[in-house]
């Protein structure tokens, strides 16, 4: 019998984007579980705390039809990546490349993982065409300027988005 494939995408998703949902149903033709692995790195100036991006990420896959839903896990870590890889018994990481520009980077970072784990595999995605473009920092400052961002992010985080939004306005305004 052959054993299950559990692989790890890690990431911010700060917030989740369409891409990001996009590597993730992708990744699901790929292995049998997949583990959406949220950062909960305190030195890093996020938008949301990690609790909060979790939430929205098991919000938005709830969406999915129950055979891919079951074959999810969302969670946060704060640890080496390799190291909670292992705990969750993968040798397999999941990442999403938009252009060139994420490619140097996510090199050097397989890279290193390989120097710490040579078991530990790296799976690159490249994002669908449509999305090449959403990056969360971009949707952090378009939101953030009052810009229309509902064709970058899914229902639940444009939601969200957007009572938070209300209640910084109210909390603004004058008597």
């Amino acid at each position: 019998m052959m054993s299950s494939r559990v692989a790890i995408y890690p990431g911010s998703f700060d917030p989740l984007t369409l891409g990001h949902l996009d590597i993730i149903e992708r990744s699901l033709h790929v292995v049998d579980e997949l583990i959406v692995a949220v950062s909960n790195n305190d030195k890093k100036n996020h938008m949301f705390d990690a609790d909060i991006r979790v939430s929205l990420i098991k919000d938005t896959v709830d969406s999915f039809d129950d055979n891919l839903k079951k074959k999810i896990t969302v969670e946060k870590f704060d640890h080496l990546l390799v190291d909670y890889a292992k705990s969750k018994n993968s040798n397999i990481i999941i990442r999403g490349l938009r252009a060139v520009s994420d490619f140097e980077y996510e090199f050097l970072m397989t890279g290193m993982n390989r120097t710490i784990d040579k078991d530990i595999e790296t799976i690159f995605l490249m994002s669908s065409e449509k999305y090449h473009f959403i990056s969360s920092r971009f949707i952090k400052e378009i939101h953030r300027l009052g810009g229309d961002i509902s064709k970058s992010v899914p229902k639940p985080v444009l939601d969200f988005l957007k009572k938070i939004w209300n209640v910084q306005n109210l909390l603004y305004e004058g008597p």
